[in-house]
């Protein structure tokens, strides 16, 4: 059996199997379908779901309902990541488990409402004070949509911090047909997420920094003895010290928790062709016409590999490292003027000093990158001709 459904649809559906009972958002196209979804859905469900006054409000309620105990999600766009900012740092200092779906459009300021883009990688990586990393993943498909939004719940309980789901305007809303095993499984279990502590739970210790990458449960505020939280830095019953020892132990392991646990998070897909030059990299949207600009071009007699990243934030460098070794030169595709490309380029120099090229086929104009273009900026990267005449019936605009 098919639906007929989209990636908002799907993000929904993922949120209510991974046990998600609160939902706080605001109204922001094109986001706002993810919220009315869950003030119709998550009631029934058993579930709490508001449209809070504004933004700031909004991701306050979730922090506060994650601190009880609930698995919270709110969806915006960019203006709306902006308004989170204070508030999403508030959540890495708290170890909050939150999930944060952000719609992309194109921007900046209140930009191209209802125009795709993915102009906010590099935005949700940085965007508040600190530096600290934080866990974004980015579906590619409908089906990803779904299994992602799971993934970010499970992300967000098993690290105890906010984890972005990065998604746009086309795949959020394009209507398209997806088999229904695609979009269901067993819901979610009360640990799920959470089997593979390094630490055990303490009443009268909330946090806890040593190991630098061990993550404690997240605790239910209200069972046993009162704890307390704040924003500032603090030891690991939650007083705010400046004790430098503790202070250097609460951030390294902020940083540890996720940092040296890359290869936990880590999801791609990689398509490797032995003895190819070419190495496409993709991710979100821009995936689908990838798909059809490699299955084209390969039907044409060019040897080419592609990788389409799941998951942006920690860069997946073992899994790049695996796709750039024997190539020479990289194409990335994203509808922004490079902003991941700046990553792929880092990497590339450590796989190949001063031997491995990489280039960008981008669009910041509002509409989608299309096959025939990725497929010429791969011909032109490897300075060949195009051949439109074979090409012409394969290269077609990508449907998300």
């Amino acid at each position: 059996m098919r639906l007929l459904t989209d990636g908002s649809d799907a993000i929904v559906r993922g949120a209510l199997d991974a046990g998600c009972d609160f939902f706080a958002g605001y109204p922001i196209t094109p986001a706002s379908s993810i919220l009315m979804a869950m003030m119709r859905r998550l009631p029934a469900a058993g579930g709490v779901a508001i449209q809070g006054e504004d933004e700031i409000a909004s991701i306050g309620m979730c922090i506060g309902a994650a601190l009880g105990g609930a698995r919270a999600m709110t969806a915006t766009s960019g203006p709306g990541i902006s308004l989170y900012s204070e508030n999403i740092g508030l959540a890495v200092m708290g170890e909050v488990p939150l999930v944060i779906v952000d719609v992309q459009r194109l921007g900046p300021a209140t930009g191209g409402a209802t125009t795709v883009s993915q102009g906010d990688v590099q935005f949700v990586r940085w965007g508040t004070a600190g530096g600290y990393p934080v866990i974004v993943l980015a579906p590619s498909s409908i089906a990803d949509s779904y299994r992602l939004t799971r993934r970010a719940f499970a992300l967000a309980q098993r690290f105890r911090c906010p984890v972005f789901l990065l998604t746009d305007k086309e795949l959020a809303l394009t209507v398209n047909t997806v088999p229904a095993a695609e979009l269901s499984g067993a819901p979610a279990t009360a640990d799920d997420g959470a089997t593979a502590r390094t630490a055990g739970g303490d009443p009268a210790r909330p946090y806890r920094y040593e190991p630098a990458d061990g993550v404690p449960p997240p605790r239910r505020y209200g069972d046993g003895a009162a704890l307390r939280f704040t924003g500032s830095t603090h030891d690991e019953g939650a007083v705010i010290t400046k004790n430098p020892a503790t202070v250097g132990a609460l951030n390294r392991h902020l940083i540890a928790k996720i940092e040296q646990h890359r290869d936990e998070i880590e999801d791609v897909t990689a398509d490797l062709q032995p003895g190819a030059a070419t190495l496409l990299v993709s991710y979100g949207v821009t995936a689908g016409a990838v798909r059809q600009a490699v299955a084209a071009l390969r039907a044409a007699g060019t040897a080419l590999s592609a990788v389409t990243l799941h998951s942006l934030w920690p860069v997946p460098e073992s899994a790049l490292a695996r796709a750039l070794a024997g190539v020479s030169r990289v194409v990335v595709a994203e509808l922004n003027h490079g902003l991941y490309r700046r990553e792929i380029e880092r990497l590339a120099v450590s796989a190949a000093p001063g031997g491995l090229r990489v280039s960008g086929v981008h669009r910041v104009d509002g509409e989608l990158i299309t096959a025939r273009q990725i497929a010429q900026a791969v011909t032109d990267a490897a300075g060949e001709t195009v051949r439109p005449a074979a090409a012409e019936p394969v290269l077609q605009e990508a449907t998300p």
